[in-house]
């Protein structure tokens, strides 16, 4: 599975969601708007062009362009470290403020029905797409997890 393949199979709508979750502020602290705005051939970055282009993000993702999906999951993350530190301390992860050295062993935290025990200590404190698409990239990332999770509604 590929990061596009988070993207896809958490579906367009949500895209649309985790689009208004990014925070400009943040990208411009780390030193990422330029690179985000240049990936998303953006004139410049402000919350109605992330909701104008969604579309076209979306048709992106659909042609596995990884560069661009994993540009976009950056943007997307770096504004909510908050919750990335909170899961990752939950799941008993070393980091550092929501950042985990590379080579890091977090497979091992990652045992049988974390992502059910995430979502449960973490659904109505953070909102739930950008909950699931972190538990995702977490499982994707780290893992190597082969099947999207997603709950039944």
């Amino acid at each position: 599975m590929q990061l596009s393949d988070v993207f896809l199979e958490l579906g367009e709508e949500r895209l649309g969601q985790l689009l208004r979750a990014i925070s400009i502020g943040k990208l411009r602290t780390f030193q990422l708007y330029d690179r985000f705005r240049i990936r998303t051939h953006l004139p410049k970055v402000n919350t109605e062009l992330l909701r104008k282009s969604a579309p076209k993000f979306w048709r992106r993702l659909g042609e596995h362009d990884e560069e661009f999906a994993t540009d976009l999951a950056q943007a997307i993350l770096v504004g909510h470290l908050e919750m990335i530190a909170a899961v990752l301390n939950f799941l008993g992860i070393p980091n550092e403020e929501g950042f985990f050295a590379k080579d890091a062993n977090v497979k091992e935290s990652l045992t049988d029905g974390w992502q059910e025990r995430v979502l449960a200590e973490f659904s109505g404190k953070h909102d739930a797409s950008l909950l699931l698409f972190y538990i995702n990239h977490l499982g994707w990332e780290s893992a190597g997890q082969q099947q999207i999770f997603l709950p039944a509604a």
